[in-house]
């Protein structure tokens, strides 16, 4: 080979390298990215500014119903996501996001808190509230409690844990016994909260929703609270399964780069310092202090049941099924 041969050669090259460092800068830069989220994901309107102003990066949300529906429409276009990130898998499904390979890699904490009954106080009138699960069987709360749909809802699946974790093989006993004592099935917690729940004209003073309703109540009451008022709702605090959220990249994402910032933004303290107050979830930075609504409404809860994320990815869809086929049938 000549020298022009070689230098035809090399220029030729280096112009293959240019176009496909080229073609690559093109498909991983964007000015917006897409973060997928449920439905109750609701941050203030200023809180990707920060994120935006310092890498000129807008961000849309996309709402995709409740975790469990979320994960689900996931799993489905997995490797080819309609979006660039995720926020809200929790430890209840992140094994079905992971062996369904959801996100590009793992995924990132972001948020944590107990799922719990809850009860309004003014309804139960002159009825002790419940404290454990044992309590909710009894005749004092028969047609009282509302719950969410396993299959359809990751707080009605984290109440359903809570119940395998407390009572071990014996737990289809204690949902017949639920049963038995007209217990409510419905499909989200939306529709638990704001349409079976008495607070929001339901007929059901017991619902499955969080340890930090109560702060949210106090600040959303309509008309507010006078100052030094009680919280309407309290929580059943033995009655709880601790709840951890994940953030992370969608695998098959044409921006990972930047994805990742989001996802890094998500984690850091100006994202977490928003969460107590809009998502009403404690932040998983440590480094963020919690508001004085979290300090005086949001119970203590010292002791929640748990189950390890394997056993979880193991038995859910067999518990699932067993649930339905119980309170379904």
């Amino acid at each position: 080979m000549n020298k022009t041969s070689i230098a035809i050669g090399t220029s030729l090259v280096a112009t293959l390298v240019f176009m496909a460092t080229s073609c690559s800068s093109e498909t991983s830069t964007t000015k917006d990215l897409t973060l997928i989220a449920y439905d109750s994901f609701t941050p203030p309107e200023t809180a990707f500014d920060a994120f935006t102003q310092e890498t000129g990066i807008k961000v849309h949300i996309a709402l995709a119903g409740d975790a469990g529906e979320m994960v689900a429409k996931a799993s489905l276009t997995a490797g080819n996501p309609e979006g660039d990130v995720m926020w809200g898998v929790d430890n209840t499904l992140i094994s079905r996001a992971t062996d369904s390979k959801i996100f590009a890699s793992d995924a990132t904490e972001v948020d944590y808190g107990d799922v719990c009954v809850n009860f309004d106080i003014a309804a139960l009138g002159q009825t002790e509230p419940p404290l454990t699960l044992d309590d909710l069987v009894s005749s004092n709360y028969k047609g009282m409690l509302v719950v969410e749909n396993p299959a359809t809802s990751s707080t009605g699946l984290a109440f359903l844990l809570a119940t395998v974790a407390a009572f071990g093989d014996s737990w289809p006993d204690y949902w017949e016994q639920l049963v038995a004592n007209d217990v409510q099935v419905v499909d989200s917690w939306d529709e638990a909260y704001y349409t079976a729940f008495t607070r929001y004209g339901g007929d059901r003073p017991l619902v499955v929703s969080y340890s930090t309703s109560p702060p949210a109540e106090v600040i959303f009451a309509d008309p507010p609270l006078a100052e030094g008022s009680p919280a309407p709702t309290g929580v059943a605090n033995e009655t709880c399964f601790k709840q951890i959220e994940f953030a992370g990249v969608l695998r098959g994402t044409k921006y990972s780069d930047q994805a990742q910032q989001l996802v890094d933004y998500l984690a850091g303290p100006t994202f977490q310092a928003l969460l107590p107050e809009s998502l009403f979830v404690y932040p998983a930075n440590q480094d963020v202090a919690l508001p004085q609504s979290f300090i005086d409404y949001a119970p203590k809860i010292t002791t929640s049941f748990s189950i390890p994320s394997d056993e979880i990815a193991k038995n859910r869809q067999s518990w699932t099924e067993q649930w339905s086929a119980i309170v379904l049938k």
